[in-house]
């Protein structure tokens, strides 16, 4: 039986409205379900970029009936959603939801699900369009498409499409991304894989590309001859919040540098795509991953370093040693800390050094690209007051607030020739105000129209392992002798400033 009919809210609707389709969400108990997926499909709801012909089939091990599940939603709704929730709404979105109870190992779950989805399908009027969004333990993501595959839930022609939505961590080296990936492959095509990293969903992160391509005065400086270094910092002021066991087989390196990281990096240095087609795009991408500097085992040695937290403050409360964590090793030699010094050999960034760092409990939550330009001669301001003239930087914020601020030189009043430091900013709130958003919401829309442009493509998850590879064979081979090295609530441990300190260089760090 259809629901009976709900009227909805009608805002402005800004974009393409998705195809009509059912979600599939392997994991639906879970918390990434809970806290981002169900608020970020609402929110499109909001927003009319939901198909009115649209359901959700959560399948998950714990027992629960369909109509436990959307009690479930329901009260999630208003725990986690990220703006007002209208009522009348919330009752259309609910009665959309549905659930399976089952073990992803078990073949006879998928005959199930079919069974079910047919029956939602008619239901919800979806016409045969399904994805599947794998929000489970890596170790589920070949054997689950596997078996949609076998239950004949990939197969896709001109009147209806299936895809699958895959979350990190997508291998853990070099070999096993490149296992996962010939497994999804024989049994789907690459079109039909979206493997999502949600820092793209930030509206920084797709800015770059406009804000590099959409700007004359910024795109003919964007290169070498202007360009002295790029910064790439990801700072996170938590530890594992409990994901110990997790946490400490991953490590920083692996969490944190071939996703997040290389799609930043990607964005920052790569060429102007044609078109902003996904290949297009992804294209440009992947030149970028490949253009990477290889490692040697003595230049891990010279620029890559890792640190782990020891006891500190951070926030003005006590924090723990990473190792006293629970579900952590008191010897654990994993890394909670990462800088690289990175090289692209390419015309553009020849010579440009990227310098990158990503670490647990560190003195603020920022996430910031540095773009650093030369320094302009001292010429004229020799027989001045002026010592140094300081280099403009432009920085991109990604979070926690979403902006660009650009630094650079003015006079300072008076009679005398001084220079003074100017930071002009621009924040998305100021100027756009402000949309509920989980960071998940345009991710999730491309995926249902079927815009890959912000999901990685095989080759860019092969490229970004390449760079990863040998820091983590050199890293096992010789495990650190002063660990823990930096205490919490610090920017890392030293060796991590004396990296750009050797180039006459030093962070840019940004603190509340």
């Amino acid at each position: 039986m259809l629901e009976k009919d709900v009227t909805l809210p009608a805002p402005a609707r800004i974009g393409k409205p998705a195809d009509p389709c059912v979600m599939v969400i392997f994991g639906a108990a879970g918390d990434l379900t809970r806290r981002k997926l169900i608020p970020a499909l609402y929110n499109l709801a909001k927003a009319q970029l939901l198909s009115r012909e649209f359901a959700v089939v959560g399948v998950a091990h714990r027992p629960m009936s369909t109509d436990d599940f959307r009690k479930k939603v329901s009260d999630d709704m208003t725990k986690f959603a990220t703006g007002e929730i209208d009522p009348d709404l919330r009752e259309w979105f609910v009665r959309r939801m549905h659930y399976l109870t089952g073990d992803f190992g078990d073949k006879n779950i998928y005959t199930q699900l079919k069974d079910l989805l047919d029956k939602v399908d008619k239901d919800h009027s979806a016409h045969g369009n399904y994805f599947f969004y794998l929000a489970t333990g890596s170790d589920y993501f070949g054997p689950i498409v596997e078996q949609l595959a076998a239950a004949g839930l990939m197969e896709q022609n001109n009147e209806h499409w299936r895809r699958v939505i895959i979350e990190k961590p997508f291998g853990r080296d070099i070999d096993s991304a490149r296992a996962l990936n010939a497994q999804l492959l024989r049994v789907a095509t690459e079109k039909q894989i979206y493997r999502i990293d949600h820092y793209l969903g930030k509206e920084t992160v797709q800015n770059i590309l406009a804000f590099r391509f959409a700007n004359g005065i910024f795109e003919p400086i964007w290169n070498r001859r202007y360009i002295d270094h790029i910064q790439i910092s990801v700072a996170e002021t938590v530890g594992v919040e409990g994901r110990g066991s997790y946490y400490d087989i991953a490590g920083a390196l692996r969490d944190m540098v071939p996703n997040h990281i290389m799609q930043l990096i990607s964005l920052t240095a790569m060429e102007p795509p044609i078109s902003f087609q996904a290949d297009a795009v992804r294209d440009e991408q992947a030149k970028i991953l490949h253009a990477i500097q290889p490692f040697s085992a003595e230049e891990v040695l010279t620029k890559t370093v890792r640190g782990q937290y020891g006891e500190g403050t951070a926030g003005g409360q006590h924090v723990p040693a990473y190792r006293a964590e629970s579900d952590v090793p008191n010897d654990s030699r994993t890394e909670t800390f990462v800088a690289m010094k990175l090289m692209i050999d390419n015309w553009r960034w020849a010579d440009v050094p990227f310098y990158l760092r990503t670490g647990k409990c560190m003195p603020s939550r920022n996430t910031h690209i540095v773009i650093q330009f030369r320094r302009a001669p001292f010429v004229l301001f020799r027989d001045t007051q002026v010592e140094n003239l300081v280099p403009n930087q432009l920085v991109l914020h990604i979070q926690p607030e979403e902006g660009i601020s650009l630094r650079f030189a003015a006079k300072a009043p008076g009679p005398i020739m001084r220079l003074g430091t100017v930071d002009m900013n621009f924040e998305y709130a100021d100027y756009f105000g402000t949309t509920p958003s989980t960071g998940y919401e345009r991710l999730l829309h491309d995926c249902m129209i079927g815009d890959a442009t912000l999901f990685q493509r095989a080759d860019m998850v092969e490229a970004g392992w390449c760079v990863v590879s040998p820091v983590l064979d050199v890293w096992k081979a010789l495990p650190p002798r002063n660990f823990p090295n930096y205490p919490a609530g610090t920017w890392g441990p030293k060796e991590a400033d004396e990296l750009l300190e050797r180039d006459g260089r030093h962070w840019r760090n940004f603190e509340k």
